[in-house]
């Protein structure tokens, strides 16, 4: 299993995770909500006994209402109105926060109708011997808030889960990036050194063998091979800072690609290119040895694709605005379509071999230094895929 496919579902069990997280709140917190409506609930019928108990007329006047007294002004949190025989108020508590008897009536009977709208409850106070008043309550802003906790408290948490992830990720980027330099120094480093003795064991060669022809053939060979040498360890000399660019066709450029590529692929590969002498010239701004490797990763791994080296490579180049952009298709195995992202990451491969670099120094290729863009277009099992590259027109 690829790393790329354990990160996946590593995200999946997180968010499995997170989802049994808010189930969890959610039903806690329902439960403390339904506490609190039976206890405010029961506090509402207390407000409306005590009420009962100070409006009898039948009851002697040495009673203590000390306890009705204390209930009807200790609820501090309770929406309360009271309403007379014909309905008007008579008195009110806790509406829209406020308790005091010189809040307009006309704000009173606004609010009083946005508790019944809002679903309020109703308790009817009978007081001996033929009096009936009407309590009409709603429950306290503590609920409401209590109700919405969980969200806050969901939106607040993905909050802060976003910005580390954004955090963290930059500081990945960053580390690779320093990785891709380090890497991509050090090898053009390291193969610097060889070749320059080899360049000079060669001429030596060529020297010495100025009369043998056949020797002479497979020197220029060598010379050939360690010229190459010579420009791998350019391209990853340029790896981690900003290439120079110069307006080239892209036609004679992916003509010197299919060249270099048709003489070292199997004899049953076909390249099927656009011959540069039969279209107008487009121009790009490119980093030619560069723009060499993206091309030859994108052969490389069509000519791979191919069970038995058998196919047909297709370039088709066309304007898009004020882009050129051209097509590379194979008739090779395919790529599924949930690795249309995952191919350009690096260490992602198929092959038992791969690195799985290739694409990736591709696309930061591509993106980073020619301001252009590379993906899949389509793909097919087993009919083939076809990558886009995205050029800057250079006008």
């Amino acid at each position: 299993m690829d790393i790329y496919s354990r990160k996946s579902q590593w995200k999946w069990y997180l968010a499995a995770g997170g989802v049994a997280i808010i189930i969890i709140s959610l039903l806690y917190t329902k439960y403390l909500a339904d506490r609190l409506v039976e206890r405010e609930n029961q506090q509402a019928l207390q407000f409306a006994e005590a009420m009962r108990q100070l409006s009898r007329t039948d009851v002697d006047l040495n009673c203590d209402f000390t306890l009705p007294g204390r209930i009807i002004a200790e609820n501090t949190t309770i929406p309360v109105v009271v309403l007379d025989e014909m309905y008007q108020i008579e008195q009110y508590r806790n509406v829209k926060d406020r308790n005091l008897d010189s809040m307009p009536i006309s704000e009173v009977r606004a609010a009083l109708d946005e508790m019944i709208s809002e679903g309020a409850d109703t308790i009817i106070i009978n007081i001996p011997p033929d009096i009936h008043k009407t309590l009409i309550y709603s429950h306290s802003n503590l609920l409401a808030m209590l109700r919405w906790y969980p969200f806050v408290q969901l939106i607040l948490i993905a909050a802060f889960i976003a910005f580390g992830y954004m955090g963290f990720s930059a500081s990945r980027r960053a580390e690779e990036n320093q990785v891709w330099l380090g890497m991509a120094k050090e090898t053009a480093h390291q193969l610097g050194t060889p070749i320059t003795a080899i360049l000079g064991w060669v001429e030596a060669l060529n020297a010495a063998n100025e009369d043998n022809p056949m020797n002479q053939e497979m020197l220029n060979e060598l010379g050939n091979d360690v010229r190459r040498l010579e420009l791998v360890a350019d391209r990853f000399s340029k790896i981690g800072s900003q290439p120079k660019l110069q307006p080239v066709n892209i036609y004679d450029q992916l003509e010197i690609c299919r060249d270099y590529m048709q003489r070292r692929a199997p004899r049953k590969v076909t390249f099927d290119f656009p011959a540069p002498d039969d279209h107008e010239v487009r121009m790009v701004r490119i980093n030619p040895p560069l723009f060499d490797w993206v091309v030859e990763n994108l052969l490389r791994n069509a000519i791979d694709a191919m069970e038995g080296g058998v196919g047909v490579i297709t370039v088709v180049v066309y304007d898009e605005g004020s882009q050129v952009c051209f097509d590379v298709s194979d008739t090779g195995k395919g790529i599924p379509g949930s690795k249309f992202n995952t191919v350009f990451k690096p260490g992602y491969s198929t092959k038992t071999r791969g690195w799985g670099l290739g694409l990736s120094l591709s696309k930061r290729i591509i993106e980073q230094y020619h301001q252009g863009k590379i993906f899949v277009k389509k793909s097919e099992p087993d009919k083939g895929a076809t990558f886009t590259v995205k050029l800057p027109e250079a006008r």
